[in-house]
């Protein structure tokens, strides 16, 4: 099978690029940018040899897991485009529930943030968990171009067949949880959610939508967590993400605290 859109996708003007083997798919999304690309371009591989991730983590891409970028050159606000990986991560989770129907993995109650069988969650801000474990990852990039608009890069990692070990989270992929699922059935499903999601989105108009069907969907809401930021460790319990998308937390000494960027730790690193 190769890489294709789903008919709403085509309809709704997105086209698609595949590649054998890519060094990193938002890299090459921003060049088709600065060479003039009006957008509304998925560019997607099995392999990817130079993936990046937030902070600029390394993101492993072997053979058989999907990297995909879609390059947009959008008319809105650079700072609400900031929300677009909310989107993305609604759109990858719906695009698993599509192609993995309930029953047909092994999620399971006992991954440390499920509160049901058989879900995708969200991790603020941009991570797709499986059992508790790190099945996705959504990096957004943006850079300014000669006319004085931006070019936003979507780039969304998906371990399909292998996940990394080497890495200080627990991680997995679609075949460890029993998923009989390639890289390009996977992307005809996101294709055509992301035509769904950004629809709702609205241009950041509907980001209330947005906001609330994410949080039926957030990993370890209600819970004990930790937050890294700037240095130092915020701890408390993970309330709500607000109308900006902030992280909310309430500590200890029941104050209330709003993070725009960090890293969230659950489970046992959150409560020591």
């Amino acid at each position: 099978m190769r890489f294709a859109l789903a008919p709403t996708a085509t309809s709704a003007g997105y086209r698609v690029e595949a590649f054998e083997t890519v060094g990193s798919t938002n890299a090459l999304a921003m060049d088709r940018a600065r060479a003039g690309d009006a957008g509304r371009l998925w560019l997607v591989s099995k392999r990817q040899e130079a993936g990046r991730g937030r902070r600029g983590r390394v993101w492993e891409t072997p053979e058989g897991n999907l990297a995909a970028t879609l390059l947009l050159v959008p008319d809105f606000e650079l700072k609400a485009a900031a929300t677009l990986g909310f989107v993305a991560g609604l759109a990858l989770a719906d695009a698993l529930d599509a192609v993995l129907p309930a029953g047909k993995v092994g999620i399971g109650v006992d991954g440390g943030t499920s509160r049901s069988r058989d879900r995708f969650e969200l991790k603020w801000p941009n991570d797709v968990l499986a059992d508790g474990a790190k099945l996705s990852g959504i990096l957004l990039e943006s850079a300014m171009l000669s006319d004085g608009r931006f070019a936003l890069a979507i780039g969304i990692g998906v371990n399909v067949v292998a996940a990394p070990v080497d890495v200080p989270y627990p991680a997995t992929s679609l075949a460890a949880l029993g998923a009989a699922c390639d890289a390009e059935t996977l992307f005809l499903a996101l294709s055509d959610a992301w035509v769904d999601n950004i629809r709702i989105w609205d241009a950041g108009r509907g980001l209330a939508a947005i906001r609330s069907r994410w949080l039926q969907r957030a990993a370890g809401l209600g819970s004990q967590v930790a937050v890294k930021v700037e240095g130092r460790v915020v701890r408390g319990i993970f309330e709500t993400i607000d109308d900006e998308c902030r992280f909310v937390i309430r500590t200890d000494d029941d104050s209330i605290v709003a993070i725009a960027a960090g890293d969230v730790h659950f489970g046992a690193v959150a409560s020591a």
